[in-house]
């Protein structure tokens, strides 16, 4: 009887101990699941800012193609073309304006 007792004692306290093991686990999860969810949210803002640095990358480098051309096209003395490159120029610089206007 009194070994039962022991026994019955030993395994309750076993059973405790892998309880708060599991509770321990759980939260352990729960943890883990909370970080992966930040470092998704950043990735994800990371790639929204990438995508954001090469579309200005691109019209960095149309802008400097358009000025470049349009020196070209000034020493050659073709001032009609220099003239609608140079207003090509002014558009999109006032469309950028005007978003970096709206994002604000």
């Amino acid at each position: 009887m009194k070994n039962m007792e022991e026994s019955f004692k030993r395994l309750k306290s076993e059973m405790e101990e892998i309880s708060e093991e599991q509770k321990n686990i759980r939260e352990g999860q729960r943890q883990v699941k909370e970080k992966f969810g930040i470092i998704e949210s950043e990735c994800e803002e990371l790639k929204r800012e990438t995508r954001l640095i090469i579309q200005q990358s691109a019209r960095t480098q149309v802008k400097l193609a358009l000025m470049f051309r349009i020196l070209k096209a000034r020493e050659a003395g073709e001032l009609n073309t220099a003239a609608t490159l140079t207003e090509m120029l002014r558009e999109i610089v006032g469309r950028e304006r005007e978003e970096s206007k709206a994002d604000i």
